[in-house]
């Protein structure tokens, strides 16, 4: 595992420890980020191509997890894209019936790899990843494919935990190892608690410059990326060439 892949038994590893998440993801997610994980969901939002707060065009969520971000979104034309069965079993009728109450189309949810597209050239508005891009098995491939899929001039709009240097990431990790780490062994009630591989992946994630060289050399324009209160988490921002 290192900044751009993750091995093969590690990922697999990964995703079972992730779908063991999924009874206290949005719990555990709100005691980690001090209660701000709504307020960064909702900074991606304002970043997607919207009028007056709807959703306009046809956007990929990448890692959609358990739907937490999904059903938040009004109008549209979303689709949720996760290699987890368990993941979008989870999210599909908790997504479809919010958006059902307010009147917006269903979500079409698809399993599937970032690395692995299962979508056509330039057939999307925009895309977003909350929270998944440091699980992503390779980060480059899979940002190459978000390029490919996206329409000219869509954005593409990240946001994750990441350091801004080496003394940033040690604050972090004793974050997640202990303050989380210890929350997640109540909620869970178990001491090899799932949210361990938060701490994981963690650690072998790259910093925030890091990625924003690697979205500028896959070919990204305008790229920009900006640590959001309280320096948990950084949103990337690239726009695919016109």
């Amino acid at each position: 595992m290192d900044s751009e892949t993750i091995g093969e038994g590690d990922w697999q590893e990964l995703m079972r420890g992730l779908e063991a998440t999924i009874p206290v993801y949005d719990r555990i997610n709100r005691f980690a980020t001090l209660g701000q994980v709504d307020r960064w969901r909702r900074l991606v939002r304002e970043r997607l191509p919207s009028e007056a707060g709807v959703l306009k065009g046809r956007v990929l969520e990448v890692g959609c997890g358990p739907g937490s971000f999904a059903e938040e979104v009004i109008g549209g034309e979303l689709v949720c894209l996760d290699p987890s069965a368990l993941m979008l079993a989870a999210a599909e009728p908790r997504v479809n019936s919010m958006r059902a109450s307010r009147g917006d189309s269903a979500v079409e949810f698809v399993i599937g790899k970032a690395e692995d597209l299962p979508f056509d050239d330039d057939s999307f508005d925009a895309v977003c990843s909350l929270f998944s891009f440091r699980d992503w098995y390779d980060k480059r491939a899979g940002l190459a494919e978000v390029l490919r899929v996206l329409k000219p001039g869509a954005k593409l709009v990240i946001v994750d935990p990441a350091k801004m240097n080496r003394l940033h990431g040690f604050f972090g990790w004793f974050w997640m190892r202990f303050w989380v780490g210890s929350y997640a062994r109540i909620v869970c009630g178990v001491s090899d608690h799932p949210w361990k591989w938060l701490t994981k992946t963690y650690v072998h994630f790259g910093t925030t410059k890091e990625y924003v060289r690697m979205l500028e050399e896959i070919g990204f324009e305008g790229v920009e990326a900006k640590v959001i209160f309280p320096g948990m988490a950084t949103i990337w921002e690239g726009t695919a060439p016109k």
